[in-house]
């Protein structure tokens, strides 16, 4: 079946295309290779999204030039060795991207058969813009994947299957909260109102918010996790949630089968959507890898490393202070004995300090809001009790 992989793709890929590859944990890993072998010493060049789990078979080196858009585990690799552009954006700037200046030419995906068609899977990401905007698709079909994309069936007419797998998606597995964790997290949950909608990242701490909850809300959000399972089985998840990805682990899979839950980044991280009047405050529950002084936020790394990924940070941060809701940051006050309040953060800025409500740590919270910029300083000093680390 690889030989098959390899040729079909070989057929697929012209010398000089540009390729997006579908990203999430359901990326087709079993066309990675192949795609890589197709691209070798064709001036084939690539776009990536989110990967969140290593992507040991493709081969950055094979391809002309990788962009990428949105970044995680999977792409960590490739900037670090120079193999790849990462591009600053947040996901509602991606669209604009991919119909722009990265304009694919075929998007190679995983999808589903159901009755009425092929659908996505276990992500909808920018991969439905994509094909409403007519790029055609390379697809491996794979019976080990759920269905919960919100859409129609994928156009026939724009769809070439390369082959069948077998293949369930990617998991990504939470390690137990630490104590920080916990202290936060149940801060956290004292700031959620009732049937809110809430917005949830990446990471240990997020998915810890999450479990922390006690009031029934919507779920809001660019990833979808366990615990959404865990609400749902409290009898505190109201509705369907909406999102653009899974992210976690088999039980979240076999729950989300044949829900309406995924839809397009152009909805999700729709900013007017999202701070619309018309529906429920949105509760903006994100992390940080480091503050500054002034309050603001650093997701992208530390140093040299490139931990993190600008994805919807900005997006739901956005929206949480333009609507009746909240912008949270969630940070512990320290990693590896280092404060994470810094005079100056060590990456370009991810969210900027006007789309900051409340700061909580593990020692307490600051609510900035209504503050000067002098008070704010005053507040998150005081928050972090005058701990400040040089970057």
């Amino acid at each position: 079946m690889t030989a098959d992989f390899d040729d079909r793709l070989a057929r697929l890929v012209k010398p000089g295309a540009r390729i997006a590859l579908a990203d999430g944990l359901g990326t087709p890993r079993v066309l990675h290779g192949p795609l890589s072998r197709a691209a070798e010493g064709r001036a084939v060049r690539l776009v990536l999204g989110w990967l969140p789990m290593p992507a040991p078979d493709l081969d950055a080196s094979a391809f002309a030039d990788v962009r990428i858009v949105v970044g995680g585990p999977g792409t960590r690799a490739m900037v670090e060795a120079g193999q790849a552009h990462a591009v600053p954006a947040r996901i509602s700037a991606v669209p604009a991207l991919l119909s722009g200046p990265l304009r694919p030419d075929l998007l190679i995906a995983t999808v589903v058969q159901r009755p009425d068609g092929l659908h996505f899977g276990t992500e909808v990401g920018y991969l439905r813009g994509l094909v409403d905007a007519g790029v055609p698709v390379g697809a491996v079909v794979s019976s080990g994947s759920p269905c919960a994309d919100a859409g129609r069936a994928l156009p026939d007419e724009l769809v070439t299957v390369i082959g069948e797998t077998g293949d369930t998606p990617g998991e990504v597995g939470t390690p137990a909260p630490t104590d920080a964790d916990v202290a936060i997290a149940t801060r956290v949950a004292r700031l959620v109102p009732e049937y809110s909608r809430v917005q949830i990242g990446p990471g240990r701490l997020a998915q810890a918010m999450v479990s922390a909850l006690e009031v029934p809300v919507r779920i809001d959000s660019g990833l979808l996790p366990d615990p959404v399972v865990d609400l749902d089985e409290k009898g505190l998840l109201v509705g369907e949630p909406v999102a653009a990805y899974l992210s976690g682990t088999r039980r979240l899979y076999e729950w989300a089968d044949t829900r309406p839950i995924l839809h397009p980044v152009e909805t999700i991280h729709d900013t007017s959507r999202l701070s619309s009047p018309d529906l429920p405050p949105l509760i903006a529950l994100n992390s940080a890898l480091e503050i500054d002084v002034e309050g603001q936020v650093n997701v992208e790394g530390v140093g040299p490393a490139a931990v993190g990924m600008i994805g919807g940070h900005p997006d739901f941060a956005v929206a949480g202070v333009r609507g009746r809701g909240l912008s949270l940051i969630a940070i512990a006050s320290a990693h590896n004995g280092r404060s994470t309040l810094v005079n100056r953060l060590s990456r370009p800025v991810t969210t900027g300090s006007h789309d900051v409500d409340i700061v909580v740590t593990d020692r307490g919270i600051a609510d900035l809001r209504g503050l000067d910029r002098p008070e704010r300083r005053r507040a998150l000093l005081d928050l972090w009790d005058g701990e400040v680390a040089e970057r």
